[in-house]
């Protein structure tokens, strides 16, 4: 399941189209297609790029306009307003204009801070992101979400800003160790149970692509989270406060893997979905070779805190559902059910 398999030659990338009118942009999936950046950068007239990297000099490539490279490291530890700092300063030392543009190398917490910081400088220059992630190729490069932590709690700091081109070179997977196949297929497994279908066997190219295609769908629909976009947050309300809990010793995706399991067992205990549904969500997690147990030594009190402060925790403890009209945001849900559903665990 984590060896990259090509379905098509590298002249021939799948594409899927984010479709936000004038704002619209191209998400390129599969072997060497970050090469296509010259062109992507040539597309949107960017006469000069800083390229912000976390993969070293031969994984990161020319945009062929004069640029500079800034040096970046995947992870939370940076996912911070003090990295977005020092990002717009680099811009503003090398003389960026909103005639240019700012590009992204890296895994999904490059993605967001990236992002966010292009949003930022002078209130918007476009930016084009190359996600070298199995997570950040599925979600968080797509979708135009950008979002930084703070002490108190993660993304609480962030503006919607899309970009121009995302390219998901299949290429770089090759590079992840095991754990980073892992962190990414927690999302594919949660895109299971929200419109994706069953890609468990499918060639990660594939999966990719579908996962992209179900995003860019919702994100069409629904692009700041006043509705629809809110099923992309299945299983991220207990993922989201496991990272906090455990100082982010668990990856995103393998929190969001643990959250969908809950997910599927609270709709179980509200009696939202039967009881081979609330199976399904154990069998597909663990399908994809993610844990579906809470980490040993988290605190309950702790983890429904947490999710207290979740952005979508306007009335009360909300979580994103199943149920037997679809996926749909469930505000005001008893802690006492979430006890129980966490008690199972």
């Amino acid at each position: 399941m984590h060896t990259p398999v090509p379905d098509r030659p590298a002249s021939e990338p799948a594409r899927v189209e984010v479709a936000l009118g004038e704002r619209s942009y191209p998400v390129l999936i599969g072997p060497g297609v970050r090469h296509r950046l010259p062109a992507e950068v040539a597309r949107i007239g960017a006469q000069r790029v800083v390229v912000v990297s976390a993969r070293p000099p031969e994984w990161t490539p020319d945009p062929g306009v004069p640029h500079r490279v800034v040096p970046a490291r995947d992870g939370e530890h940076d996912k911070n307003l003090t990295t977005v700092e020092q990002l717009c300063r680099a811009f503003a030392e090398f003389g960026l204009t909103r005639t240019d543009a700012v590009v992204s190398c890296g895994g999904g917490t490059t993605t967001d801070v990236v992002g966010l910081a292009a949003g930022l400088y002078h209130r918007g220059v476009p930016v084009i992101h190359l996600p070298t992630s199995l997570l950040a190729q599925v979600d968080a490069s797509v979708g135009g979400k950008t979002a930084v932590n703070l002490p108190e709690g993660k993304n609480l700091v962030g503006v919607y800003w899309q970009p121009r081109a995302v390219l998901c070179d299949t290429e770089h997977l090759g590079t992840l160790p095991q754990r980073e196949w892992r962190n990414g297929y927690g999302e594919i497994a949660r895109a299971h149970f929200i419109g994706a279908g069953d890609l468990r066997d499918r060639p990660v190219a594939e999966q990719i692509a579908a996962s992209v295609a179900l995003k860019a769908r919702v994100v069409a629909a629904d692009e700041r989270d006043s509705g629809l976009r809110h099923i992309l947050n299945y299983g991220h309300t207990l993922g989201h406060a496991l990272e906090r809990a455990t100082g982010f010793g668990l990856r995103h995706g393998e929190a969001v893997g643990v959250g969908t399991v809950f997910a599927g067992r609270l709709a179980g205990v509200l009696g939202r979905i039967p009881a081979d549904r609330v199976a399904e969500h154990h069998d597909v997690v663990a399908g994809y070779g993610l844990d579906t147990t809470l980490p040993g030594g988290v605190d309950h009190d702790e983890l429904i805190t947490l999710m207290r402060r979740d952005k979508k925790a306007t009335s009360g403890l909300s979580f994103v559902l199943d149920g037997p009209g679809g996926v749909e945001l469930v505000a005001r849900v008893p802690e006492a059910a979430v006890r129980t559903a966490l008690s199972g665990m």
